[in-house]
């Protein structure tokens, strides 16, 4: 008996003009990321992200000033194929404040810190998103696990990924590379554990 060659299913790669085009025809609605040309829908967020969302923002302004951190905003990616991707972290540090990007979005090289806050991606924030984030030659990205809570920190990005993983436990403290003398208690950014 045989084996038959079944080729691989094809792939549609969409762009950021055919997304658009998709939005005003009202065929693609709610938040997503086009990420290698794959649209993937944004989860509506639930309380524990919310959470987390506001407690890391809060904690990074209180670091950089409110003009230099945004949440959940576009970022440029001119030069790594932009036509099939569209990144929205879920919260950016710039280098530059809001001011300064009047005419287009900040782009990696604006950027000193991305951060994803997983509850139900944590595999693709921690692989696809890590990989990407890292041949863009962004210096520093966390992935707040809530699940787990942890936080991943990846450092030293290069086309290959980051050289440098490591993961911090709610009882430790971690701080940015912008500012390694201001750190903060994983369980500060963390959601409050349920009452049993």
């Amino acid at each position: 008996m045989h084996a038959t060659f079944e080729p691989p299913p094809s792939r549609v790669r969409f762009t950021r003009k055919q997304c658009e085009t998709m939005e005003n025809a009202g065929i693609l609605s709610g938040r997503y990321e086009l990420i290698d040309g794959e649209v993937i829908a944004k989860m509506p967020i639930n309380p524990p992200h919310r959470q987390v969302l506001i407690y890391l923002h809060t904690w990074l302004v209180s670091l950089f000033g409110a003009l230099f951190v945004q949440t959940q905003s576009d970022i440029e990616v001119d030069d790594a194929d932009p036509d099939h991707y569209s990144p929205q972290p879920d919260v950016a540090v710039t280098t530059q404040p809001t001011s300064a990007y009047t005419s287009q979005n900040p782009g990696p090289r604006d950027l000193t810190l991305v951060a994803e806050i997983s509850d139900s991606s944590l595999r693709f924030d921690r692989t696809i998103k890590a990989n990407y984030y890292a041949l863009l030659g962004i210096p520093e990205y966390w992935v707040v696990d809530i699940a787990g809570r942890e936080v991943i920190v990846h450092r030293q990005p290069s086309p290959a990924g980051y050289a440098v993983t490591s993961v911090h436990g709610e009882d430790e403290r971690i701080a940015t590379l912008a500012r390694p003398g201001e750190a903060v208690v994983v369980s500060d950014i963390l959601p409050a554990q349920p009452v049993a």
